[in-house]
């Protein structure tokens, strides 16, 4: 009576940490440093606007976005990246890049490819829905490990050619999560050729791309433009929920080639939920602002900062390039993580809840991911905490 499809998924990474850790009291005063919610403010301004379009909540939206909404989203694009693209044609608003994420596959993942199983390719550890969107559309989840030892991204290119020719989509994150690791022009460059020369998509999801340390990272937009790549490889997903301190405002968009958004929109016409046009407002002033995103920036610099400083002398620490994550090494994600709350009252999340088990093992398993979302101060609090507790 139900799918065996979704049968293997494991417990959500959320659900699976607190069956983890509320059994048990907090050692001390709770620190929540486990989700990537974004806890500095979003611009001032955000509830006038809201306000002078609520009566708009009376209304149908249009299912591929305001003319003002995708002229804001083609404009930054093209202030961002250097990129031009059609307003009409190749970007559709969604709400926040999950739908959009997961919905990729759906409308973008043909039943078959070379009359075989088709395949889709992720990083392990990953962001959780690129797994259960391949399940949804029956390819075969190939889960790519990206380690240290793969600068934290993974290798597609070390993967059979038999894979690589079944291969139907890619999923790449970058900034990475939970990494932070940034990919540069040339993987880019490397990923869009053996795109290429597979005939497979890259779907790019770009969220954290505003959140850095000294360059902009590079994006796989406009590195695809400049190789004169087939227009449909690449598709990109960004996000108001990181850059804006926007979470609950659920709005973000795709980019890609017109056959790709189209096939996006049909999709949406008949599933889909268009953002209320009030969001879609919002949305249109918050992509037009970049002074807000310049502060939220410097935010996460000052607490980038204080990582460096509190574990720095941790043995395998690395600075993220970018995001707000840390990904720490121990012994075991799971026993650090009870350990760091029954003694501190601090909550992270282990590694090997955003990673599936290989036959090598599982790559998050010695690892903790740790938000650095709270303002500065709670931040040093609860580092100081952790190092500490898991460290000394």
């Amino acid at each position: 009576m139900f799918p065996e499809r979704f049968s293997n998924l494991p417990a959500y990474a959320f659900p699976r940490l607190r069956a983890l850790l509320d059994t048990h009291p907090a050692g001390g005063p709770v620190q929540h440093m486990t989700i990537g919610e974004p806890k500095h403010a979003f611009p001032d301004w955000v509830g006038d606007v809201l306000a002078q379009s609520v009566a708009e909540f009376g209304r149908y939206p249009p299912n591929n976005g305001t003319d003002e909404l995708r002229a804001a989203i083609r404009d930054w694009i093209k202030q961002r990246y250097g990129v031009t693209v059609d307003a009409e044609t190749d970007i559709m608003p969604l709400n926040g890049t999950r739908e959009g994420l997961y919905n990729a596959a759906m409308a973008l993942c043909p039943e078959t490819k070379r009359g075989k199983q088709p395949v889709i390719l992720t990083p392990n550890p990953f962001y959780q829905v690129y797994a259960v969107a391949a399940a949804s559309v029956g390819a075969e989840a190939v889960f790519v490990p990206a380690t240290a030892e793969t600068g934290h991204l993974p290798d597609y290119e070390s993967l059979p050619a038999e894979v690589l020719d079944r291969t139907t989509l890619a999923y790449i994150c970058s900034p990475a999560n939970p990494q932070g690791a940034v990919a540069s022009r040339d993987y880019w460059e490397r990923l869009i050729a053996l795109a290429e020369k597979h005939d497979f998509r890259i779907l790019a999801d770009e969220c954290y791309s505003e959140i850095y340390r000294n360059e902009a990272p590079t994006g796989a937009l406009q590195v695809a433009r400049d190789m004169g790549a087939d227009p449909e490889r690449v598709v990109i997903f960004h996000s108001l929920s990181k850059r804006s301190n926007l979470p609950g405002l659920r709005s973000g968009f795709v980019a890609g080639g017109p056959e790709c958004i189209s096939r996006m929109q049909q999709l949406r016409n008949y599933s889909g939920a268009p953002l209320p046009l009030p969001i879609q407002r919002v949305s249109e002033k918050v992509w037009a602002d970049e002074a807000h995103v310049i502060e939220n920036r410097a935010l996460y610099q000052e607490k980038f900062a204080l990582a460096d400083r509190i574990l720095g002398n941790v043995p395998g620490y690395q600075s993220p390039e970018a995001g707000f994550f840390l990904w720490l090494p121990v012994n075991d994600g799971e026993e650090a993580a009870l350990k760091l709350w029954t003694e501190t009252g601090v909550r992270v999340l282990p590694g090997a809840y955003l990673s599936r088990d290989m036959a090598a093992g599982n790559p998050g398993k010695q690892y903790i991911r740790v938000a650095l979302v709270a303002p500065a101060t709670e931040t040093e609090d609860g580092l100081t905490r952790l190092r500490d507790c898991l460290y000394d």
